[in-house]
């Protein structure tokens, strides 16, 4: 029997397990959706043994809280608990095939000190709706001041609400417009300004990951990369065997002898 964790979905025959995150979240990420899996949910009850009095279930502590810190990093359980209770500060995130904010786009501020300002996308946490603009809407910090350091200053870019509080910028006039997708004569979907019917294209920039490699610049490397086509195939399945008994199985031995019992005082 099979064992899943209660709030994990299956999402069709073949695909695995969905962990959550939302599409770009992934891609940036550029990690397996196991990997992710594993480092963000933490393991909260699980059943004793394989029987009908117990709950056949494992059950996963939820995340807490989405921030500017992604579920599966180190940085992110620093500060939070594994099994804390989950915030009151739900948001719906907008769907996968509605999302037309990426990485590289050009957005114009609405609200707050640098409002009118426009500037580029540079960080997506689409789970909470949220972007960062490059050098906008920052945060001053003093770290390490002491009596004999005067310290330093750090910037930091607090995220915005990508419904209210930006608006993506239409190149043809280089003014703030409402988007949409609509589709192509070629038949392809594409994101259109509603005011001057220009296209505004996925920017370069949405496609590269945390370690800023693109597909199409991506190239396998022969001697250490493992081939895409083997990646979802097990090449290896390990075995509750010792070295000797690899050894019998290989030379076709057969162990008919029971051994004997012993006690330990």
């Amino acid at each position: 029997m099979r064992l899943l964790p209660m709030h994990w979905a299956r999402r069709g025959a073949g695909d695995g397990l969905d962990s959550g995150f939302m599409t770009w979240s992934k891609v940036y990420a550029n990690l397996p959706e196991r990997y992710m899996m594993r480092k963000a949910y933490k393991l909260k009850y699980k059943p004793p043994v394989a029987h009908p009095a117990f709950k056949q279930a494992i059950e996963t502590s939820r995340i807490p809280e989405f921030t500017m810190d992604r579920p599966w990093s180190a940085a992110y359980w620093e500060q939070h608990e594994p099994h804390a209770p989950v915030q009151n500060n739900y948001v719906e995130p907008i769907l996968d095939e509605d999302w037309m904010w990426f990485k590289g786009d050009r957005v114009q501020i609405l609200v707050g000190p640098d409002k009118g300002k426009q500037g580029y996308i540079n960080y997506v946490v689409q789970e909470k709706n949220w972007v960062c603009v490059e050098g906008l809407n920052c945060k001053y910090e003093m770290m390490g001041e002491s009596r004999n350091f005067p310290g330093m200053m750090i910037m930091r870019e607090k995220p915005l609400v990508v419904t209210t509080d930006i608006q993506l910028v239409d190149p043809s006039d280089e003014t703030p417009a409402q988007v949409e997708w609509r589709f192509s004569e070629d038949g392809e979907r594409v994101r259109t300004s509603t005011r001057t019917g220009h296209i505004l294209p996925i920017p370069s920039a949405a496609f590269e990951t945390q370690d800023y490699k693109t597909p199409v610049g991506y190239r396998e490397n022969q001697r250490t990369d493992t081939p895409a086509s083997l990646v979802q195939e097990i090449t290896f399945e390990p075995k509750l065997c010792t070295f000797e008994m690899d050894i019998m199985e290989s030379e076709g031995i057969v162990e008919t002898r029971n051994p004997p019992r012993t006690y330990w005082y």
